[in-house]
């Protein structure tokens, strides 16, 4: 159970909410800037309009398949504990203190999300 559990925090609580948050605090957004670079790369090689075409709707086919996965290991709690997270991000300009007691929150939330017993006798699954 722990390696299931400190997975999903690693990878959605961390990853796609903190992370996510914290890029959009700064103003920076890392996968368009790579996915624009490789799309740059593929027009050269290949200048096709549905290549390019595809390297418009990929982040938001990653994003979607990112909140898909977030659900189906953490269900309902899990979601809310990457949106915790994503506040966590977002709060770092503003306040440490917030940021680092929300991404606790958050972190607490996911490992609850991952934990069968507990989320079913708290209603979640």
């Amino acid at each position: 159970m722990a390696k299931k559990s400190r997975t999903y925090i690693w990878q959605f609580v961390i990853g796609l909410g903190f992370l996510s948050g914290l890029w959009t605090a700064i103003g920076i957004d890392p996968e368009a800037v790579i996915l624009n670079a490789l799309g740059k790369a593929a027009d050269m090689v290949n200048p096709d309009q549905n290549i390019r075409s595809l390297f418009i709707i990929l982040p938001t086919i990653l994003l979607l398949l990112s909140i898909f996965g977030a659900y189906r290991k953490g269900h309902v709690l899990g979601l809310v504990a990457v949106i915790v997270a994503y506040l966590a991000g977002l709060s770092i300009p503003v306040s440490s203190v917030t940021a680092i007691l929300l991404l606790l929150a958050a972190v607490a939330l996911g490992f609850l999300a991952t934990n069968r017993r507990v989320a079913r006798n708290l209603g979640f699954r």
